[in-house]
């Protein structure tokens, strides 16, 4: 073997030249070809701590981001039912004569389930930026592993044109005979001295190729998924604010009804004040509108009966019933604060139907198809009666229509057959009113009962 000429390349033996030049310029690109040739075909799998450590990451990378999509399933879910929460309100804000505690509790409720989305999106947002940090630092480690790569490849280029640099035949041929890159450092060992230290070189070149394969892909899946994440959670961000978007509507509508209810109570107590500056004359004058009360009952029912016998009032009444007037709801059916509403089972004062305000002389309408049982004046209220209006729906379920202005259509009339919808009558401030409304009541089998339930 002849000694490699310390001047190197341009002062190899004449004889040699050709060969020299042509194995040379394969030589200088030895660090390319190192870099295309990629993990070789015989090769042994790489099971190093960084290899391994790399396969860890994509393991974990796959169980984060199924936690993160089991998050936005559950905050889909979250925003489902708040979707849903907001629909109801809104429909019970815009239909007709709202009951107002009703919408406030639901209102209370849309804020609980609000807040639990917007605890829920928080943590979706928290659990993205970890897998942004994840994907930063595993982007660093495969910027790092490429440089080390580069670094071992040129390291390894440079032994092998040191070792080509001997009386040896060419090892181009040996490349270039269909072996592999394993193949060529077998051939380098057996023509040149290729020591311990350039195979352990070229191992960790093939252990460096597949642990930058591995954080590559563990970059691309990343990258990837948090894409695909951060766009299912802009997309929650976008429902959370339509939610609380809905939520302050839903609180100033319900605000300004409540202003309506409370104005309009206002001047009804105004109203009632003077009677109630005479505790004796107040107290009497509920007596006198109980006891007037039972008598009317009395006269519809002998009424009703007899429109029965003539087979003017069917036995059963089928369907629901409408409300007769749109307006504010002054005061619910059932137990009650206000004085002037007779006492009736365990309460101390009970309104025995639903008061609707709207303004004075708007048309009141049939709450379903019936007979008209009564049509006048309420005589039994004293010297200042009520016009009222009863239309019975069957043998046992009658709707009444009271403090109406005393005219009505001139198509109606006792024992006269009405339809739903049709007008019966006008708002006014008739018998022992606190101003202008409708009190409405529906009497079944002889008790009146809540209206809401037949709507």
């Amino acid at each position: 073997m002849g000694n490699p000429d310390p001047r190197g390349w341009a002062f190899a033996r004449p004889g040699r030249s050709r060969r020299v030049r042509g194995f040379a310029s394969v030589l200088l690109a030895i660090p390319l070809v190192l870099g295309l040739v990629g993990l070789p075909v015989n090769a042994p799998v790489t099971r190093g701590d960084e290899l391994s450590d790399a396969r860890a990451a994509q393991a974990q990378l796959k169980k984060e981001v199924a936690a993160q999509k089991a998050a936005i399933a559950q905050l889909q879910a979250l925003q489902n039912g708040l979707a849903s929460e907001i629909s109801q309100t809104k429909s019970q804000l815009n239909g007709i004569n709202a009951d107002l505690t009703t919408v406030k509790t639901r209102i209370t409720g849309m804020a609980t389930k609000i807040t639990a989305v917007r605890t829920a999106y928080n943590a979706l947002v928290g659990r993205l930026a970890s897998l942004d940090l994840r994907l930063t630092a595993i982007s660093a480690s495969e910027d790092r592993k490429r440089e080390e790569l580069r670094q071992r490849q040129d390291m390894l280029a440079d032994r092998v044109r040191t070792a080509y640099d001997t009386d040896r035949t060419s090892l181009l041929e040996s490349f270039l005979s269909g072996g592999t890159f394993t193949d060529l450092l077998a051939e380098m060992s057996n023509v040149v001295d290729v020591g311990e230290q350039d195979k352990a070189l070229a191992q960790q070149i093939v252990s460096d190729q597949a642990v930058l394969q591995a954080l590559h892909q563990v970059v691309m899946d990343t990258r990837t998924e948090t894409d695909d994440l951060r766009a299912a959670t802009a997309a929650q961000k976008a429902a959370l604010d339509k939610s609380l978007a809905a939520l302050k509507a839903a609180k100033a509508q319900l605000a300004r009804l409540e202003k309506q209810v409370s104005r309009e109570l206002a001047r009804q107590k105004s109203a009632y004040a003077a009677v109630q500056r005479n505790a004796h004359d107040a107290a009497r004058a509920l007596a006198a509108a109980a006891a007037a009360q039972r008598k009317l009952t009395s006269t519809i029912n002998q009424i009703i009966a007899r429109q029965a016998q003539q087979g003017n009032i069917p036995s059963q009444y089928n369907g629901t019933l409408a409300w007769p007037m749109v307006g504010d709801v002054t005061q619910n059916f059932g137990c009650t604060g206000f004085a002037w509403e007779p006492a009736y089972g365990d309460c101390a004062h009970f309104h025995q139907g639903i008061d609707i305000v709207a303004p004075y002389g708007t048309k009141v309408r049939a709450s379903g198809d019936g007979v008209v049982a009564y049509i006048g004046w309420n005589y039994a209220d004293g010297a200042d009666p009520a016009w009222i209006v009863i239309i019975a729906h069957s043998a046992g379920l009658e709707t009444w229509y009271a403090h109406l202005q005393p005219k009505y259509p001139g198509n109606i009339s006792e024992g006269s057959h009405v339809s739903a919808g049709q007008v019966i009558g006008y708002e006014g401030n008739t018998g022992h009113s606190t101003g202008a409304h409708l009190h409405w009541a529906v009497r079944l089998n002889g008790t009146f009962v809540n209206p809401r339930l037949f709507l």
